[in-house]
Parts: C-alpha cells; structure tokens; sequence
C-alpha cells in the first residue's frame, strides 16, 4: 500500500512500519531495503494508478456497531465450534461444528492476521507496476483480472492434496487432522503462499530456486534448485496418478473433463478477441457449457458409442494425460491454461459450497473416534506411521504445501494486475484450499469405518475382492466395526460402481462420502449414482488443473536453472527453450506416473507418502528463503511470522524423513522394507507379506529403493538449504539489511481494485478511470 523505507529511516519497534504515506502526484517509490530510490514520473493524462493511502488505512479502521457485532459474532460461533469438536465428547459429534469452526477461524485470519502480514512484511505499493505489466508479453505475461486469476491460482494449488491427504489420515481420527488443517493454514500454509508470491512479484516473477540462488548463495541456491526441480517432478507425477486413478475406466468422467478442455479455449478467445474484459459473461457462458457438460456425460456414457471412445484403461489414460501435460505446458497462458483453471473453479467452490450446506442442512453425526486405534500405532493399514510425524506429512495441501510454493513463485506472479491483490489470491487462495481439505475429512468419516478401510486398503492387503475386504477389516480389530459383504456389494451398487475394494488415493472415498451426504439432501438414494459420478468429475477435474499449471511451472524452473549456465533459457519468448525444458519435465514425471500405473501395489500408497514428505520438505525450503528475504529488509521483530511456521515444518519433515530412512519396521522404514522383501527372493520366496506374487514381491524391492534413495537426497538438500538460509538471515540481522534483489521499480499506467468487493474508495478510482476515453486508456494484452 506504500513506500518502502530504508534502512536508516526504518521505524524502531513499536511505531508504525507498514510505510503508509500520501500517494503524491510525482509517483516517487524507495525500494527498500538499499535505500535506493526511484523517481518515476506519473502519467498526466490518466487517473491514479492507486487509491490514496491515507484513505485505504482510513477505510480499514472505520470500526460501526454493525460491524463490531458482526465480528464478535463471528468469534463466538467459531469459539463454541472448536468447543463442540475438542471438549466435548460423546459417542458421535455433529458434522455441523467442522463448518462453523473452520469458516469462522478463515474469517477472523483473513481480516486480521493477513493484514498484519501485510502491513508489517509485504507493504504492497500499487503505484508500482507488476511483471505482468512491465514485462507483458501475451504469451506468459499478461494482466490478468483478479478473479479470473484467483481461479486460476486456487485450480493450480487445489490439486490432490487436500482431497487425498485428509481422507488417508482418517484412520487416525478426527480431530488431529482438524486442527492440523485449521490452524496450519493460518500460520503456516497461507503465509508462505502469501509470501512467496508477493516476492516473487517484486522480483519479475523468479521461480523459488532462482530466488534461492539469488538470496542464499552458489551453494543454498544449487541445492534448492536441484530440490524443487525433483520435488516437483514427483508431485506433478503423484497428481497425474491420482487423476488416472479416478477417471480410470469411468466413460462419464473422461468425457466430462476432456470437454472442460474445448470450453476452456472457446473462453480464452472469447476474452481476448471476441468481448475483451467481459469477465461476468464469460463466466455465465463457461458455467452453463460445464453444467451441460457434466450433465451429457451421463448419457454418453450410457451409449455404446461413448463407451467405445472415452472408456479407456489407466495405461492409456496415463499416456493421454502426458500429451495434454506437454501441450498444455507451451500454449499461450490465456488460450487454455488461465481460463480453463478459472472455469473449473467454479466447480471446486461450487461442490464444495454445495457440500457445507448440505452438511448444515443434513447434520449427520459422525461415530470416527477424536482419536483412533492408528493414532499412536505404526502399522495403520491406510498410512503406515503414527500421529506424529506422519500426519502432518500425509496432510499436505490443505494445511502447508511447497507444491504451492512453486504456483506462487510460477504462473501467478507473471499474471497479476496490482501488488495489493496479492493478499487476496496468495492468502485468501490458500485459506479456500483447507476449506476443501476440511470439507473431505467430513466426507470420509461420514460413511462407516467398515467401508472406509475396505476401500482405502491395498489390493494386496484385500485382495481386491468382497470376501478378502471383510476378513481384512474386521481382522484389525476395530472398535464398533462389523463389516459384511451386503454393505459392500449394496455400497457399489448405489453408486453404479462394480466394486469398491482398494478403491485407493483418496478421490473415491471422497466421493462416496459426497454422494452420502448430497442424497440425504437432495434425491434420496436413488441419486446416489448421480452424485457419486458427480463428485469423482470434480475431483479429476479438480487435480488435473494442477497437472497442466505444475508442468508450466516445472518449465519455468528448469529454464531459470539452465539460464544460469546457458543465459539464452531465461529469454521467456524463445519458443525452442520453451519446448526442450516442457518436454524434459514432461518426461520425468511421465516416466514416474506410468510407473505407478503399473505397480502391482497400488502406486498411490507406494508413493503418496513420498509425496508428502517432499511436499512439506519443499515448504521449509520456501519458508526459509522467504525468511532471507525478509531479514535482509531489515524486519527483525516480525520475523516470528515466519520462523515458526518453518521451525515446525523442518521439526516434522526432517524427523518424518528420518523415519522413512532409519525406521527398523518394514511397514514404516523404505530400506527395512526393502531388506525384508529382497531377503525373501534371495531365500525362494513366491509370496511375502501383502504381496502375493514374486512381480509383487520385486516390485517392492525396486520401489523402495527408489523411495528410500531420493528420501536421502531430498532431506540432505532442505537441510542445505535451511542452513544457507540462517547463515544468511543472521548475517542480514547484524547488518540490519542487505542487498536488494527486487526488480527495478517501474510505474504502473493501470488500475484494478485488490478484493473481490470493492470500497467506496476503489469504486471512485474505477469511475475516474472508466470516463478515460478508450483510445487514452493504456493498451493491456491481458483479460
């Protein structure tokens, strides 16, 4: 919202350092934290390009009865929520209290806490103009509205994690998993995401390991490259996987999603060529071809003809999505990527919408303990390891995610309009997210606990049939718990399925619990069918977004890290760069998804926990860069914001790693399994454990291997560069600053407001600049 000081002007603690002052006409800017300063004369001919700061503060601290009362409101819900769910203990709890906890605590941090974040740490100045202004290039570059952005970003972020992550940490109950979920978010979670996009923003939209190598040295900078790239390439794999997974075999689903893909570019035209900067249109438009889409997919997969096209194998699928992922990757970012993330967010939110008023409507009571038998065991038959640290890993999207760090520092920030908007896209994206990881946690405790773990277990541990579920499930001893047969085969047929068993990665589940709560509101069981279909869409389609941003993304890092070397790969318009760095990233997830397709194991529970581990491996190594980054502008007292939130992901993930490494129990350690099963083909054995073949049998011996190998590297690389991090930030701290690697400030020519309501004040700027005759206004290349 204002000018940064320097470090000899900075205010002691205690005054005031949000930087606020008058926007004079002379547009003069101090990129802080050098002290150098900037000049930059406004254009005479048009309005301001920032509403005055005086004003803004003003309008943040009216405080009205009305809206006092409101906020106190607000806090005594949320306050009797967390009551309900964490003291009060009966044989069931009302799925009404997740909704009004989690809503409650996402308000009161938006409105509070990230503008304490803003005020303190980013300062946002919207007379300086963005990436996507000054380096607009049509192409990567571009002024994107703040709402078709926020779908984006949200679509890009939102992949598997906070659908899969909440369902498999079920078994251990729920109320660890809420407050992981909840209060993650709020300190942790959404500050990196805020963070990391406001700072990549500053600094033309580097990627992560750019800003790593920027902020932390040859060394911190290598090996947080090296990381991200192959964190990232494991992510994007472990998405695609999750997206074959519940599209595999279903003719509904493929045919759906694969529409979104029409749609999505008949929408970007529409923007750029057709009504430029028609928002409102286009959206009803895109909303209505989606509802018609999802809605023809039924009868289309009711035909022959549908299911001789789109009934396709998970091989195939898996070989389908690699070709979109490549093609989706070196497209211009407005003909399919941002409007088609935009399109389905109105999906996500929709659903998920949908769903918390269904629970408010239905209120089904929940009988998953607070805390299960897996909690404090380490043979859980969904996620091996106990409460600690294993949860915080196996929740990964919808509390803290690195994978978002990559966004952050990725697409969103060579797309947004204003620096002000970074709080609503970077925070508030991230807060919607763990409302949807919430959302699926009430889903999976929400059908019996039977069911829940006949469908969650490995093929190999029910093998894959009716007879061989119900023997595993009621063998583990749980409390209340008696599954038949009856409840499984009734299960599958009220949702138009042939079978239920080892239905793994979470998206099934999930949507067994939609379509059991939805029916109980609208349609009764008879729309079970419909709603389960319904929901497996939204999920598919909900991932597969984050597969065609992440491969973008992973683009974008492997042409910053080449461009160290070969500075030609920097060049964003080199088509020939563009296309080696799309097909290299493309092909080493690709290698990695086609292998889980494969695995006789089931490939998400072999690699889901790898997963979460690099992911939250990733957010420490983002958190520590953003730390840098903030002592080197000289902000000492309110560097807790981030230094606690990377303290507890380099406590959790580093000893999760050590786990996974050092851990004597096969079913917890990657190399005493590995000893175990490569012991048992070395003594003739056909069958070992849960895997009842030799194929089997070899495959977890590769896998682990695998597992256990890149579990080493990634751990070594974040503790590298978490140490970098501190070396640097302890050096900024003694000199009270230190060098400035933001972007040369440039003045911006255009004008958007930061929220998706605007104030009286946004709304005075909008009209002075809508009575600019249009050939005065600044020429945008953007939607």
């Amino acid at each position: 919202m204002g000018s940064h000081r320097s470090d000899a002007d900075r205010p002691n603690e205690g005054e005031r350092a949000d930087g606020l002052g008058t926007h004079g006409d002379d547009h003069q800017l101090d990129a802080s934290p050098a002290g150098r300063t900037a000049t930059l004369q406004a254009d005479a001919d048009l309005p301001p390009a920032a509403v005055d700061a005086e004003v803004l503060e003003a309008e943040h601290r009216k405080w009205t009865p009305a809206k006092i009362a409101l906020w106190v409101a607000i806090a005594l819900l949320g306050g009797v929520a967390w009551v309900m769910l964490a003291l009060v203990r009966g044989e069931t709890v009302n799925a009404i209290w997740f909704v009004f906890a989690a809503v409650a605590t996402y308000l009161i941090a938006y409105r509070f806490y990230s503008r304490y974040i803003e005020r303190w740490l980013t300062r946002p100045d919207d007379r300086r103009a963005t990436p996507a202004e000054y380096k607009a290039n049509g192409r990567d570059y571009m002024p994107t509205d703040r709402r078709v952005l926020y779908g984006h970003h949200f679509a890009a972020i939102a992949g598997a994690g906070p659908l899969v992550g909440p369902v498999l940490a079920a078994q251990m109950g729920y109320l660890p998993g809420t407050i992981w979920i909840v209060v993650g978010v709020v300190l942790a979670g959404a500050v990196q995401d805020y963070l990391v996009l406001f700072f990549s923003m500053r600094r033309g939209g580097r990627s992560l390991g750019q800003m790593a190598r920027d902020e932390l040295g040859v060394v911190g900078g290598i090996a947080a490259q090296v990381a991200t790239l192959v964190i990232m390439v494991i992510i994007v794999a472990i998405l695609a996987l999750v997206v074959v997974n519940a599209l595999g075999e279903s003719t509904w689903g493929v045919f759906s999603v694969g529409m979104t893909i029409p749609i999505a570019l008949f929408m970007g035209v529409y923007l750029r060529y057709l009504r430029p900067g028609r928002v409102t249109e286009v959206s009803i438009i895109g909303f209505v071809l989606l509802i018609l889409a999802i809605v023809a997919g039924r009868w289309v997969g009711a035909s022959e003809w549908g299911n001789a096209l789109f009934h396709l194998d998970k091989v195939t699928l898996a070989w389908m999505i690699i070709i979109y992922g490549f093609i989706a990757a070196v497209l211009p970012v407005w003909l399919l990527l941002a409007p088609r993330d935009y399109l389905s967010t109105f999906m996500k939110i929709g659903t998920i919408a949908l769903l918390a008023i269904a629970i408010i409507v239905v209120r089904p009571e929940i009988t998953v303990p607070a805390f299960s038998e897996f909690a404090s065991k380490e043979n859980g038959p969904v996620v091996p390891g106990s409460l600690f640290p294993f949860l915080f890993v196996t929740i990964a999207c919808g509390a803290l995610s690195g994978f978002h760090a990559l966004i952050a520092s990725g697409t969103t920030p060579k797309l947004i309009e204003k620096e002000r908007q970074t709080r609503l896209i970077g925070y508030g994206g991230m807060l919607m997210e763990s409302f949807v990881a919430i959302m699926a946690l009430v889903a999976a405790i929400s059908i019996d606990r039977g069911i829940y773990f006949a469908m969650n277990s490995s093929p190999a541990a029910t093998q894959g049939t009716v007879e061989g579920a119900v023997a595993f499930v009621n063998s583990l001893g749980l409390q209340n718990v008696h599954l038949t047969p009856d409840m499984l085969t009734q299960t599958a047929s009220d949702v138009g399925e042939q079978s239920i068993i080892s239905r793994t990665g979470g998206a099934p589940t999930l949507a067994v619990g939609m379509a059991h709560i939805m029916q109980q509101w609208f349609g009764g069981g008879g729309m079970m069918s419909f709603w389960y279909h319904f929901a497996i869409m939204f999920e598919a389609l909900f991932i597969l977004t984050a597969v065609d941003a992440g491969t973008r993304v992973a683009r974008f890092m492997l042409q910053d890290s080449l461009g160290n070397v070969i500075p030609r790969f920097r060049d964003a318009s080199w088509t020939v760069g563009s296309w080696i760095a799309t097909a290299v990233m493309v092909a080493a997830w690709g290698a990695i998804l086609i292998m889980g397709v494969t695995d006789p194991l089931g490939g998400i529970n072999t690699l889901f926990p790898l997963f979460g581990i690099a992911n939250q491996l990733l957010a420490a190594i983002a958190l520590a860069v953003c730390m840098a980054i903030i002592a080197r502008r000289g902000v000492v007292g309110k560097l807790w914001v981030v230094v606690v939130p990377l303290t507890f992901a380099a406590v959790v993930t580093i000893t999760a790693s050590m786990f996974k490494i050092f851990s004597p129990v096969p079913a917890v350690g990657y190399w005493a399994q590995h000893a175990a099963f490569r012991d048992a083909l070395a003594a003739g054995k056909t069958s070992f454990g849960t895997a009842k073949t030799t194929e089997a049998m070899e495959a977890v011996v590769r896998n682990t291997f695998i597992q256990g190998t890149l579990s080493i590297i990634f751990v070594t690389l974040s503790i590298i560069v978490i140490l970098a991090a501190i070396v640097t930030t302890v050096r900024a701290l003694r000199h009270r600053g230190g060098p400035n690697t933001e972007d040369e400030p440039v003045a911006s020519r255009i004008y958007a407001p930061a929220g998706f309501i605007t104030t009286p004040a946004e709304k005075a700027l909008e009209q002075r600049w809508a009575s600019v005759p249009a050939e005065a206004q600044p020429k945008r290349v953007g939607h």
